[in-house]
């Protein structure tokens, strides 16, 4: 990185319209080893269900521009926010998060579902989403601890 720094110096002071290409390629390869260094682990709590605010919606909008940039998502579904995993929503006045969900997923990241909020509230497995496994409060606590930022909602 440092060499990096001192190519791009060089380049800069020499000032040559020849040299102009490379400084550029330089100054991208830079940033993209910067944002390397910055890729974090984001574990994101939903705890409102998905069609009673926006908080949900959000949430995932986040979540999908952060693996788009190429962060780590989990998401851990909890208390109300279990119906955020429920396969086959076809809501006709709101965005479908159901949709966004699987968007999410197939970009790769990890969600699991409160399986004591599952029970209480009359859910089964069959009722979730592809990609969205049941856990427990432990598998939430490993998604904290892998995180380098945790968002609660």
């Amino acid at each position: 990185m440092d060499l990096l720094k001192k190519l791009i110096s060089y380049f800069q002071k020499i000032n040559i319209s020849s040299n102009s290409f490379l400084l550029i390629r330089l100054i991208v390869f830079e940033r993209k080893l910067k944002m390397s260094d910055k890729k974090k682990v984001f574990t994101i709590a939903i705890g409102s269900g998905q069609y009673t605010t926006e908080r949900p919606y959000t949430l995932l909008r986040f979540a999908y521009t952060a693996l788009l940039e190429g962060h780590n998502i989990n998401i851990f579904l909890v208390e109300d926010g279990i119906w955020v995993g429920k396969k086959n929503q076809d809501p006709t006045t709101y965005d479908n998060v159901g949709k966004w969900l699987k968007d999410i997923i197939e970009e790769g990241a990890i969600v699991k579902v409160c399986g004591v909020c599952m029970k209480a509230r009359g859910m089964v497995v069959d009722e979730l989403m592809e990609g969205v496994e049941k856990t427990t409060m432990n598998g939430f606590l490993e998604m904290c601890e892998e995180a380098d930022n945790i968002i609660f909602s």
